[in-house]
C-alpha cells in the first residue's frame, strides 16, 4: 500500500515529519517496508542568477556563464540552447551529486575554460524526462535551495511516498483514510472528517440492476447511479500526480476516480460507457464457458459458479475484479454508470486465483471492504464526477440491502493487564476505541464496520495495546515459589525425551518427517483408507496421515542411500494415526538400520545388520522405559515384516510392546530401498506404568541364593520353531524360572526324516530358599510336560 504525505495530510491534520510517521506505523502495526523521499536526493541543490552568457571560444554549442550563487559570482559552462542571461537557474556546485546523471560534480576544464558547477535540467535531476535544457524558474531567490522552492510552488515533486505492508486482518487500511484513523489515535494529528453531500437526482433513469437469488450471497447488495452529460478527459493535475506518485498511470478521469477512491477510501468502484450497454444489468452466476475480454486486453474464460455482471448482450465485467474493455470509458463518452457493490470476500478469492487475475479491486474485497460505505462511496465518486466533469445524476439505483454487521462485545479495562501485563487507565482505553471509529455504550463496544477482524474481547485488548505501544511493555520475573514445582511434562513426553536419548546413545541419528504422506506408501503400511484421507492436501504426495513412521524413515534412507550413503541408522519418535479425529493417534518410537554395521576396517569387526541388531536395539529402549524384564517374543507381525524374520515383544498374547525384525522385501522395493532393512517399533503407552512413581531408582535387588541350570534335549518337528518351545518352557513356573536359553540344534542322525533336536538351558532363581532336589525335579517335569502338550515333542534319551 502505497500513499504520499500530501495525500496523508488531507485526512490527517498533522505536524510530523515522514521519519516520525514511519515510526509510529510500524509501532502501529502498519510496517513500513520503504520511503521514496525525492527532497532527500534534492537537498544540495540551490537556485541561482545567470548574469552574463558568452559563446565559447572553442566550441559553437557551449556558453561561458557568470552565474550568481550563495557563494557569489562563479563560472559555469554550459550546453544547453536556453542558456541565456537573465534566468533564474538550478545549480549543482561541485562536489554535489546529480542522480539522474549518477555523477558528483567537480571542478573541470571544458575546452580549456574552467567550469565551477551545472546548471541542471529536469532529466539530470530525476523530476521529468524533459531535458531539452536547464530548468528555468519563474521566480526564486540567490541562494535558496531548490527543494524549499519545489515545496512552495510544485510540492508534487518533492512529496515523500510511504509503502507498508498489510497485514490480512487489516482490510482497513488499504485506504489512506484508514491510515490516518490509525496515526490519529496514536496522536499524531487530528483527523479530518470529510462527509459528502450527495449530488440532488434531476432525472429518473430506467435503467435497472437484478441479483439472482443464487447470487445473494456472493453479493447481498448493488449500488448505482448514471450521470448523463459529462465530458472526459485527462484529470486535473493534482489527481494525476498522486497517482503517479503511487505507480499508477493515469488514463482518463472516470477511470481515474475510480482507481483515486480504491487507495483513499478503500472503496473500488467501476463505471460503465451507459451507450455501450445494452438493456439492463443483471448480477448473477456464470453456467461456464462465457468468455470476456477485460480492461487488461486479456480474453477469460468463465468458470461455473464465478460471479459476473451482464447487460442483454452477455457478460460485461467479472465482478469484484475487473471490468470489460467492451464497455469501458473513453474520452467519447458522455453518459455512464457508476457501479459500488459489496463482494463476499471468499468467493472473490477463489475466482481471482482461478482466473488468474491480480487486480487492485481483487485485492481489497478478498480481504474485505466496508459494507455500509457501499453507497457513501458511490456518493463521492458521482459528487466528484460532478462536480470536475459536470453531467447530471439519476437517482440511487440499488438491488439488494447492506449487509448488518453489527456487533459489540463487553471492554473489561482489568483484561489489559492480565492479557497484556500493560497498566492502561480506562479513560485512555475508551478514548483510543472510540478515535477508532468504536461506538461505547457502558462497557459495550461497538465495532466499526470497517473492520471485520475484531471478533472478541481480547481484540478490543490488542486495539487498545498496540496504539498505546507495545514498545512500552516492561519485562517482569515471574513470581518465585517455595519449595520445588511439580514437573510440568506428562510421563509419555518424559518417555519420549528418554527414547530419544537411548535411541541416539545406539548410533542412530533422529529424523523429523512429514505427518502426510502419499497414498501407495500409506497402503504398504496399512493405511491409504478414507479415515486418514486429507480433505485439502497440499499435493498428491502427502494426501494421506501417516499410519505408521516406517515410510519416512525407509524415504529418506532411499534419499541417503541414491547419494552414497549405504550404512544408514535412522530413527523417529512421533505420531502415527488410524484417523483423523482426536484419540486417533499414538505416539511410536521407530529405527531403521541398513548396510552393515560399521565401515569397512583390517580386522573385518563390520558385517551386514541381521534381526537380533533390531532385537538387541528394541529391548534396550523397552529397558530405558522401564518395561518388565520378562517378556515373550512370538510371531504374528502386520504384513509388511519378513515372515521368518521378525518378533513380537510381548508381556502375553494381547499386550504387545514393540516389534523387531527385517521388513518385507516388497516393501522396500517399492520404496526404492536396497534392503535387506531391519527395524523395531516400540509402542511406549503399552508399557505398564509403575505402581509407584518416584524420582529414584528402585533399591539394587541381589539374590542371596544359589541359581541352578538344568538342560534339556527335546526331538520335535522340523517345523516347530524354537520360539514356540522356549515360551512353553518360560510358563512352567514364572516366579522360578528366571531364563530359558537355546544352545544347540540337531538334525539327521537317528532322529529320522522331519524331526530335529533343540537342548536348552533353563536356569531357575529360588528367592526363599535354596532349591532341593525335589523341588528341582517337580519344575523339570512341568517344563517336559509343557513343551510336550505345546511342540508334541519328547524328551531326548
Amino acid at each position: 500500500m502505497k500513499f504520499t504525505l500530501s495525500w496523508l495530510k488531507t485526512h490527517l491534520e498533522t505536524e510530523a515529519s515522514v521519519d516520525e510517521i514511519a515510526e509510529a506505523l510500524t509501532d502501529l502495526g502498519l510496517e513500513v517496508e520503504e520511503i521514496s523521499n525525492p527532497a532527500a536526493r534534492l537537498s544540495d541543490f540551490t537556485i541561482g542568477k545567470v548574469l552574463s552568457a558568452e559563446k565559447h571560444p572553442e566550441a559553437d554549442r557551449l556558453k561561458v556563464c557568470q552565474v550568481m550563487t550563495d557563494e557569489g559570482e562563479t563560472q559555469i559552462i554550459c550546453g544547453a540552447p536556453n542558456a541565456r542571461e537573465g534566468i533564474t537557474v538550478v545549480i549543482a556546485k561541485p562536489g554535489v551529486y546529480v542522480p539522474g546523471i549518477d555523477t558528483t560534480i567537480g571542478v573541470g576544464k571544458i575546452r580549456g575554460i574552467e567550469s565551477f558547477g551545472m546548471m541542471c535540467s529536469e532529466r539530470e535531476m530525476e523530476l521529468s524526462d524533459e531535458h531539452d535544457g536547464i530548468i528555468e524558474l519563474p521566480s526564486g531567490e540567490v541562494g535558496e535551495r531548490f527543494i524549499d522552492w519545489l515545496a512552495a510552488h510544485d510540492p508534487a515533486k518533492v512529496d515523500p511516498v510511504i509503502e507498508i505492508a498489510i497485514t490480512p486482518n487489516r482490510p482497513d487500511a488499504l485506504g489512506v483514510e484508514g491510515i490516518a484513523r490509525d496515526l490519529a489515535a496514536r496522536g499524531l494529528g487530528r483527523k479530518i472528517e470529510r462527509p459528502v453531500e450527495p449530488v440532488a437526482a434531476s432525472w429518473q433513469s430506467d435503467l435497472t440492476v437484478t441479483i439472482d437469488g443464487d447470487t445473494l450471497d456472493g453479493c447481498p447488495v448493488f449500488c448505482g447511479r448514471v450521470i448523463r452529460g459529462v465530458k472526459n478527459g485527462p484529470s486535473p493535475q493534482w489527481l494525476q500526480d498522486q497517482l503517479r506518485a503511487i505507480g499508477l498511470r493515469p488514463i482518463s478521469f472516470l477511470v481515474d476516480v475510480t482507481n483515486f477512491f480504491t487507495f483513499d477510501r478503500n472503496r473500488p468502484l467501476h463505471v460503465f460507457d451507459l451507450a455501450k450497454v445494452k438493456g439492463n444489468l443483471r448480477v448473477h452466476r456464470a453456467t461456464g464457458g462465457e468468455t470476456l475480454v477485460a480492461l487488461d486486453d486479456k480474453e477469460y474464460a468463465l468458470q461455473p459458479g464465478q460471479m459476473v455482471i451482464s447487460d442483454e448482450a452477455g457478460p460485461e465485467s467479472i465482478a469484484g475484479i475487473m471490468g470489460g474493455a467492451e464497455t469501458g470509458c473513453s474520452e467519447e463518452t458522455t453518459d455512464v454508470f457508476v457501479e459500488s457493490a459489496y463482494w463476499n470476500p471468499i468467493q472473490i478469492a477463489y475466482a481471482g486465483r482461478a482466473l488468474k487475475i491480480n487486480s487492485d479491486a481483487r485485492y481489497r474485497f478478498e480481504r474485505g471492504v466496508d459494507p455500509a460505505f457501499t453507497p457513501v462511496g458511490l456518493e463521492h465518486a458521482v459528487r466528484m464526477i460532478v462536480d470536475h466533469a459536470g453531467g447530471e445524476a439519476s437517482q440511487l439505483i440499488q438491488a439488494g440491502a447492506v449487509p448488518d454487521t453489527a456487533r459489540s462485545y463487553t471492554l473489561n479495562p482489568a483484561r489489559v493487564q492480565s492479557l497484556v501485563g500493560m497498566d492502561i487507565p480506562e479513560s485512555e482505553q475508551r478514548q483510543t476505541l472510540t478515535a477508532l471509529g468504536f461506538r461505547l455504550e457502558g462497557n459495550q463496544a461497538h465495532v466499526p464496520s470497517w473492520r471485520p477482524d475484531v471478533l472478541g474481547e481480547a481484540d478490543l485488548v490488542e486495539e487498545v495495546a498496540r496504539v498505546a505501544s507495545l514498545t512500552k511493555l516492561q519485562g517482569r520475573p515471574l513470581p518465585r515459589t517455595s519449595g520445588v514445582n511439580r514437573p510440568i511434562m506428562t510421563p509419555m513426553q518424559r518417555r519420549a525425551q528418554m527414547a530419544r536419548r537411548t535411541v541416539a546413545a545406539l548410533g542412530y541419528n533422529e529424523c523429523v518427517t512429514y505427518s502426510f504422506i502419499d497414498k501407495a506408501a500409506a497402503a504398504l503400511f496399512g493405511g491409504g483408507d478414507d479415515a486418514t484421507m486429507l480433505a485439502n492436501p497440499i499435493s498428491s504426495e502427502m494426501s494421506y496421515l501417516r499410519p505408521s513412521l516406517l515410510p519416512g524413515l525407509l524415504q529418506a534412507a532411499a534419499r541417503n542411500q541414491a547419494r552414497g550413503f549405504g550404512n544408514v541408522a535412522l530413527f523417529e519418535v512421533g505420531d502415527t494415526f488410524a484417523g483423523g479425529e482426536p484419540g486417533e493417534q499414538a505416539m511410536r518410537v521407530v529405527g531403521v538400520r541398513i548396510g552393515a554395521t560399521g565401515p569397512k576396517d583390517v580386522h573385518g569387526a563390520a558385517r551386514p545388520v541381521d534381526v537380533y541388531d533390531a532385537k538387541a536395539d528394541a529391548e534396550a529402549v523397552l529397558a530405558s522405559l522401564g518395561a518388565p524384564a520378562k517378556t515373550q517374543v512370538l510371531r504374528g507381525g502386520e504384513g509388511w515384516w519378513h515372515p521368518g524374520r521378525h518378533g513380537r515383544i510381548c508381556l502375553g498374547p494381547k499386550k504387545e510392546l514393540a516389534v523387531f525384525g527385517e521388513l518385507h522385501p516388497k516393501v522396500l522395493q517399492a520404496l526404492d530401498v536396497k534392503g535387506p532393512a531391519v527395524a523395531f517399533v516400540v509402542d511406549p503407552a503399552a508399557i505398564p506404568m509403575p505402581k509407584k512413581a518416584s524420582a529414584t531408582r528402585a533399591a539394587l535387588d541381589l539374590k542371596d541364593l544359589q541359581a541352578v541350570e538344568r538342560d534339556f534335549a527335546f526331538v520335535v518337528g522340523a517345523d516347530v520353531e524354537a520360539l514356540t518351545l522356549v515360551n512353553a518352557a518360560q510358563g512352567a513356573d514364572k516366579a522360578l524360572i528366571e531364563e530359558v536359553r537355546v544352545f544347540d540344534e540337531f538334525i539327521g542322525g537317528s532322529l529320522g526324516e522331519g524331526q530335529k533336536s533343540l537342548a536348552v538351558t533353563v536356569r531357575l532363581q529360588p528367592k526363599d530358599a535354596t532349591l532341593t532336589e525335589t523341588d528341582i525335579e517337580a519344575v523339570s517335569a512341568k517344563i517336559v510336560e509343557k513343551v510336550t502338550k505345546a511342540t508334541g515333542g519328547t524328551l531326548r534319551g
